[in-house]
């Protein structure tokens, strides 16, 4: 090549990396390794709480059932003794029914060991599928082997809307003076063992009734007698 002179030659370029990025890159390895280890140690300490309350719920169920089987809790037994209905008029064109019913209720409770609290109570009246009245009723306690009488009374006027099989039974009802009437009561009962009080109970109490109007004096000398409720926990 003329001059002894060949092409140019370049000194090669040369990569730098600046310390600020590598020590960016450290701080974020450290971040995920630290969140790591918390997610980790979240993770078992949620696994030990869950299976502390776990053991809790297990043993609790088994002391329950250990409990029942000792005490053999028995259903409590309902009767109605007296039910006085001095007033049932339902009129056609209001559908408004006034009535008057007393009712008197013998409270058995057959357990040896076990005290009952009635919490809640309330008595519910209906004329075939019609609640017609409601009423609440004072909470008490009955001791073991006992029987308590509590009484209440259904007073007042509201609308009820009988179909025809209704507005039919209604009709036998006044001609024979004795009506078909149901009573529901609805208890929150708890169980007591010593100091021990049971989680509450809900049971229904259905009473199918036949009660003379008292005013059409018993027509065919019908009287009312002591009638067993249905009781279902």
């Amino acid at each position: 090549m003329a001059g002894g002179y060949g092409p140019p030659i370049y000194p090669q370029a040369q990569t730098y990396h600046s310390q600020a990025r590598h020590g960016g890159e450290v701080g974020c390895s450290i971040c995920r390794c630290f969140l790591n280890c918390l997610g980790c140690c979240g993770g078992c300490i949620l696994s030990i709480v869950c299976n502390i309350l776990i053991g809790i719920a297990v043993c609790l169920g088994v002391v329950a059932l250990i409990l029942w089987f000792i005490l053999r809790p028995n259903v409590v037994k309902f009767q109605v003794t007296e039910a006085n209905l001095t007033r049932f008029d339902l009129e056609p064109h209001s559908n408004n029914l006034r009535y008057n019913l007393s009712l008197s209720f013998s409270v058995r409770n057959p357990n040896q060991r076990l005290g009952i609290h009635y919490d809640r109570s309330e008595a519910r009246g209906y004329y075939g599928d019609q609640r017609f009245a409601e009423v609440d009723m004072k909470s008490f306690y009955q001791g073991r082997k006992s029987t308590t009488e509590i009484g209440t009374e259904l007073n007042g006027e509201s609308l009820v809307l009988l179909g025809s099989g209704g507005r039919k039974d209604l009709r036998e009802d006044r001609k024979s003076g004795v009506y078909r009437i149901d009573v529901k009561l609805r208890f929150k009962i708890r169980f007591k063992f010593g100091f021990l009080n049971s989680w509450a109970f809900k049971p229904k109490i259905k009473c199918h009734l036949k009660v003379p109007l008292g005013s059409s004096g018993s027509k065919g000398g019908f009287q009312f007698h002591p009638t067993k409720c249905h009781v279902d926990l």
